[in-house]
C-alpha cells in the first residue's frame, strides 16, 4: 500500500490544525476561569529569544498553507500576522483550513519530484516535492505546533498528548 503526496500533506496538516484550534479553545477557557488576560498567554514564550504563542500559531498556519500551495502549484494566501487574541488565532487557523480544503488531491498527487524553490536567508534553494514535504515542511510545522502546545502547558493549561494528537 502506498500513500499519495496529497494524503501525506493536506489532510495531515488540517487534522493537526483542528487539534491546535481545540487546544486554543481550552487555553481561552483556562484564561477566563483563572481571570487571566488572554494576551498574557498569547504573548507568552518559553524563553526570551523564542517566538511567542501567537507567532508560533501563525508560522504553523503559514507552513501548512505554504506547503499545500507549493505542492499544488497555486498561489500561497497572504495573512497579515496581526493576531493577538485566541479568537483571532482561531480565525487564522480557520482561514488556513478553508484554503487547504480548496486544494484537490489531483493538484498535489504526483508532486514528489516537482521542483520547489524556497527563499532561505536570501538565497533560492531548490528541492524536490517529497524532500520538501518530509524534510522541511513537516518538521517545521510540528516544531511550531509543539512549541505552541508547550507554551500553553507551561502556563498551566490542562492539555495532554491526546489534545495534540487528537482522537481517531
Amino acid at each position: 500500500m502506498s500513500i499519495s503526496m496529497y494524503q501525506a500533506s493536506a489532510p495531515r496538516f488540517a487534522n493537526i490544525l483542528k487539534n491546535l484550534s481545540a487546544i486554543l479553545d481550552k487555553a481561552q477557557a483556562h484564561a477566563a476561569a483563572k481571570k487571566i488576560d488572554e494576551q498574557v498567554l498569547t504573548s507568552s514564550r518559553l524563553f526570551p529569544d523564542m517566538f511567542a504563542l501567537a507567532r508560533q500559531v501563525q508560522i504553523a498556519c503559514d507552513t501548512a498553507k505554504g506547503a499545500v500551495a507549493r505542492l499544488a502549484g497555486v498561489e500561497i494566501p497572504k495573512h497579515e500576522d496581526t493576531e493577538k487574541t485566541f479568537d483571532e488565532l482561531k480565525e487564522r487557523i480557520a482561514k488556513t483550513l478553508a484554503f487547504i480544503a480548496t486544494v484537490k488531491a489531483a493538484q498535489v498527487d504526483g508532486s514528489e519530484d516537482k521542483e520547489i524553490v524556497l527563499k532561505l536567508q536570501g538565497k533560492d534553494v531548490p528541492t524536490k516535492g517529497m524532500t520538501y514535504l518530509l524534510g522541511r515542511a513537516w518538521p517545521n510545522f510540528y516544531f511550531h505546533v509543539a512549541t505552541a502546545y508547550n507554551i500553553l502547558r507551561h502556563n498551566g493549561v490542562e492539555i495532554g498528548k491526546g489534545d495534540f494528537i487528537g482522537t481517531p
